[in-house]
């Protein structure tokens, strides 16, 4: 009997351990348009499809204004993120690079997948060694798990991300946001904003 109830209690705990394993996890949910006016913690603004939105803002929300950047900003040790295109020699060709405040460094570390493109990707890590190439610059961004050769093209979009308060969520401006969730009111919430600056798009 008492094996018997030590069998049942085991098993009783694995459909309890399977069941918290499928159980949904909160959707990351990526948001673009352009910024209409900022109301308290609340920022009205229109979407890139032209839906009106509704971003309320966690209380620990991360501001971070984008602006123009070079190649020549792009210097060893700083920690950056390009989307890019896999080459056949195994290098990546970039589309955008972007570059990061120090305070955000390992933001998406690592290789993976991107939407930003049909079969893109995206690195985020910290730069090594530069050299010339035929194409551009040939950038090593290197991270936990490796290392990608990024080619940046002289057309390439280079920003850089500064940290900044609710002062730089201002009308007209363009922006990007993640938020964790979508209320029942239909607006959502964010834990972060990169709002455009001086001409600059967020990536």
């Amino acid at each position: 009997m008492v094996i018997a109830a030590a069998l049942f209690a085991a098993a009783a705990a694995n459909v309890a351990l399977a069941q918290q394993a499928a159980s949904p996890q909160p959707q990351t949910i990526r948001l673009r348009g352009t910024i209409e006016r900022l109301d308290g913690r609340a920022v009205l603004a229109k979407s890139s499809k032209g839906e009106e939105l509704t971003l309320k803002l966690a209380d620990k929300v991360l501001v971070a204004a984008v602006v123009k950047a070079s190649v020549a900003d792009i210097k060893p040790g700083l920690f950056i993120g390009s989307g890019a295109m896999p080459q056949p020699d195994g290098s990546q060709k970039a589309l955008e690079v972007h570059i990061f405040a120090e305070s955000m460094r390992g933001t998406g570390e690592g290789h993976r997948p991107w939407d930003g493109a049909p079969n893109s990707t995206m690195t985020n890590g910290t730069v090594g060694a530069t050299v010339a190439s035929v194409d551009g610059p040939l950038v090593t961004i290197q991270y936990k798990d490796g290392e990608k050769k990024i080619i940046i093209g002289p057309n390439v979009p280079i920003v850089r991300y500064e940290i900044a308060d609710t002062r730089a969520i201002a009308p007209g401006a363009p922006f990007t946001a993640v938020a964790t969730g979508k209320a029942v009111d239909g607006s959502f919430e964010v834990s972060r904003i990169n709002v455009g600056r001086g001409g600059a798009s967020p990536p």
